[in-house]
């Protein structure tokens, strides 16, 4: 079987969507029930392991007490993308790890969702311009 080099695939060049808000990302304890303020809003995430509750959501949800360690921008792949699709995920955040824009991804069935810190968005915004992929306007 003949390995497949870059030069067989072009990198995916992807639309994204950059949603609206100012996301955080917080850590729960295990045991912890979903909080009803963790469900709100066009987007969040809600990930149960043996040893945590993560949760992702607009940053104005959160109740007094909880704190995200950063504020965090959502980046909307424009998907639908097949099981079957290899790529796709490492192409939109390669240019990022490439020049240090730490990242938090989200995967759902249909598309993928990539949070970048605040205070990196415009950086990140200009290495996913160069890198080919656009940004689609509301």
């Amino acid at each position: 079987m003949r390995m497949i080099d870059e030069s067989d695939s072009p990198r995916h060049r992807l639309k994204f969507r950059q949603l609206p808000g100012t996301y955080g990302i917080v850590r729960l304890g295990a045991e912890v029930p979903v909080p009803n303020w963790a469900t709100k809003g066009d987007f969040s995430a809600v990930v149960r392991a043996a040893d945590e509750l993560s949760v992702v959501c607009r940053i104005e949800n959160f109740p007094d007490e909880v704190h995200s360690q950063h504020r965090w921008t959502c980046l909307r792949l424009e998907g639908p993308f097949a099981f079957s699709q290899t790529g796709v995920l490492l192409a939109f955040i390669e240019p990022l790890s490439d020049n240090r824009v730490p990242i938090f991804a989200v995967s759902t069935y249909s598309t993928d969702y990539v949070f970048v810190r605040e205070d990196k968005t415009k950086t990140a915004l200009d290495l996913l311009h160069r890198a080919g992929h656009t940004l689609l306007q509301k």
